[in-house]
């Protein structure tokens, strides 16, 4: 049997905090993000890699004013769906750790198994198990 490795994430969703060293926490506490690299200058957070622990992750830093820069984002308006194999237990986990609960784990019509969740800064999280159609190949 040969181990075959997924390929690197090559798609990175991105997200802007006020207060990103606790939006560190609360996504590693709360999800099971994983904390790969943090580089800060002093408070603030330039550059944050958090890892799903199944594969992907998100990046993230802290708001700033830089109005030469085109990557502006607004804390509070990102939206992510992340895969999981245990919608339940990922629930209990983030209402332990006092994620705001939008809706608890439901089963959808086409199969999956999800919950909703706001962290802190606002950011929209829905979990489940549904890991969408599978590629087409030419």
């Amino acid at each position: 049997m040969t181990d075959i490795q997924a390929p690197a994430p090559q798609v990175w969703p991105s997200l802007w905090a006020n207060d990103a060293r606790a939006l560190i926490r609360f996504l590693v506490e709360a999800f099971g993000f994983e904390e790969t690299v943090v580089y800060s200058d002093g408070d603030v957070i330039q550059h944050c890699q958090l890892d799903w622990p199944p594969g992907g992750g998100v990046m993230l830093g802290s708001a700033r004013d830089d109005p030469g820069s085109p990557w502006q984002l607004t804390p509070g308006t990102f939206g992510a769906y992340v895969v999981t194999d245990d919608v339940d237990a990922l629930h209990t986990r983030a209402v332990a750790a006092g994620a705001e609960i939008l809706r608890p784990p439901f089963d959808t019509d086409y199969g999956s198994r999800d919950f909703m969740a706001r962290d802190p800064e606002g950011n929209l999280w829905s979990f489940g198990t549904y890991r969408g159609e599978p590629r087409k190949r030419n």
